[in-house]
């Protein structure tokens, strides 16, 4: 019995830029979709309501490692899982915590087992295979799970990134046969998405897609392309690889991207994206405009009485100017990162539902010319 079903709506026959409705157990995803990066159970300074009500977001993430370590995946298990532990209604996504363990450089052995890591918080020794990534996914109850894989370093020769590719592929097998034991005997309801991988080489890529390809999961992702390397590779990867996934099932690049990115990993049949740039941004008085950004701390915005954006509905911008969110920032208040990460993550998800609606009325390659000519401005998010 499948526990995810994707329903593709349209498909822009000049660039393969997908829409679509994703059905899960808690509820139905509108696509292409960016998802809400909520690490350790909570998006940074949001409540419940700001997400349900001034968002809308049909799905977060969550993080296995980080949920592992802290406060442990049994004591979620006892409260309903993440949905009863942090009383939230919709879908959720969780990370295995291949990347963060990935992060750890000096704290962890690779092994064919899995990996054994130390808790960056107290040092104590653990192992994730792609068993027990599996169950502690279970434990936490969510939507979309993923597969443990090794997240390759960049730069990597060709021969290190295909035994990494390699070992993410023995891994996946060993970890949906996992799953699918334990699915025998649950309510269906969890989905699991292997990961591609292969760093910046694209006949690694096309392998690691042939190969997970005979697993026949419910969705894929494509990892491995938030780990340092230029943007161009990034793009040139996704354009590889993704055509290449099942075109009846949802696919999803993690860790992407900056706003202006958004359209270019969606015009590649991206059909799910998440980041923690908007949230991290947000906190760090970096905010995202329709305009292009601003870096509020900046001398200019202090006695500046318009909005963060005119264009923007958002609670933030409909009640207070750019110098009071300034001072807010100045002084170290809480309310400061609330009010940013509302805005940054409204701006995303605003350009989410443009771009689908786009795609649906058949003029998303006139929304992409469009975002390209306002990506090469001066004020683009990745100009200085």
């Amino acid at each position: 019995m499948k526990t995810l079903h994707f329903e593709k709506q349209a498909v822009c026959p000049e660039t393969g830029a997908r829409a679509g409705l994703l059905h899960t157990a808690h509820g139905t995803i509108e696509t292409p979709v960016f998802m809400p990066v909520g690490t350790q159970g909570t998006v940074k300074g949001l409540t419940r309501k700001h997400l349900l009500e001034e968002l809308d977001a049909k799905i977060i993430l969550g993080n296995t490692y980080h949920l592992y370590l802290r406060p442990g995946h049994k004591l979620i298990e006892g409260f309903g899982g993440l949905h009863g532990f942090m009383q939230w209604p919709r879908a959720i996504l969780t990370d295995s915590g291949g990347f963060q363990v990935w992060s750890l450089s000096q704290l962890r052995k690779l092994k064919e087992e899995g990996v054994l890591f130390r808790s960056h918080l107290n040092g104590d020794q653990h192992m994730f295979t792609p068993e027990s990534t599996v169950d502690v996914q279970l434990s936490l109850g969510s939507d979309i799970m993923m597969m443990l894989d090794e997240c390759t370093d960049y730069p990597s020769s060709h021969a290190e990134a295909r035994k990494s590719m390699e070992m993410t592929v023995r891994w996946a097998r060993r970890g949906m046969r996992h799953y699918r034991e334990r699915m025998e005997s649950r309510e269906p309801r969890n989905a699991l998405f292997p990961i591609v991988q292969g760093s910046m080489y694209a006949d690694l890529r096309r392998e690691c897609v042939a190969q997970l390809g005979e697993l026949d999961a419910e969705g894929y992702a494509v990892g491995g392309l938030s780990v340092g390397e230029p943007r161009e590779l990034s793009m040139e990867m996704t354009e590889v690889t993704v055509p290449l996934l099942p075109a009846d099932k949802p696919r999803y690049v993690m860790g992407v991207g900056a706003p202006e990115e958004l359209p270019e990993y969606v015009a590649r049949g991206v059909d799910m994206m998440d980041c923690v740039m908007p949230t991290r941004n947000a906190r760090n008085g970096y905010l995202f405009t329709s305009e292009g950004k601003v870096v509020i701390k900046q001398a200019q915005y202090r006695e500046d009485s318009r909005p963060l954006d005119e264009n923007c509905r958002c609670h933030t911008c409909t009640t207070y100017s750019r110098a009071y969110l300034r001072h807010l920032f100045q002084a170290g208040e809480i309310l400061f990162s609330t009010l940013a990460t509302l805005h940054n993550l409204t701006h995303y998800l605003d350009i989410m539902r443009r771009m689908r609606e786009a795609i649906l009325l058949g003029t998303f390659p006139e929304f992409l010319k469009t975002a390209r000519r306002l990506a090469s401005s001066p004020n683009s998010a990745h100009t200085s």
